[in-house]
């Protein structure tokens, strides 16, 4: 594995955090509570090991320019917008109401996690989204 891996990397773990946030979800509808505890924690660990590889990536390659032109260029710049801003915002929220999960203080748990799971699922769909607009060919799309 290089460097230039990184973003694959990057988006599959975006990917497994969003299939484990709705399995997470599903799973406390369910008052499934352990499996839901270990689900939001995997989620959590998918979530940081992706940013642990996307400061590592970025550190060593910087930004990489879009070049693509037409609909697909305001559209591209629409989700990396939303998707920057709300994950610089998932990181405390995800800390905190882990941390209030963990802590069994169940009622703020719940009351902040009703922000956090919609921003954090938001984050990890687009983050697959802005990797597919940018690293894969205009001939796959």
């Amino acid at each position: 594995m290089t460097i230039h891996d990184l973003p694959a990397v990057n988006a599959t773990l975006n990917a497994i955090s969003g299939i484990l946030l709705c399995a997470g979800y599903l799973l406390i509808r369910a008052r499934r509570i352990e499996q839901h505890r270990r689900c939001m924690i995997a989620a959590f660990t998918a979530s940081a090991l992706f940013l642990v590889s996307y400061v590592v990536y970025h550190a060593q390659v910087g930004s990489v320019r879009f070049t693509r032109q037409g609909l697909v260029r305001p559209l591209y710049f629409t989700i990396l917008v939303t998707h920057v801003t709300l994950a610089a915002a998932v990181l405390p929220l995800a800390i905190l109401t882990l941390s209030r999960g963990l802590q069994a203080r169940y009622p703020k748990h719940r009351a902040i996690a009703r922000w956090t799971l919609p921003i954090w699922l938001y984050v990890s769909v687009t983050g697959v989204l802005v990797y597919v607009l940018l690293y894969q060919p205009t001939w796959l799309l």
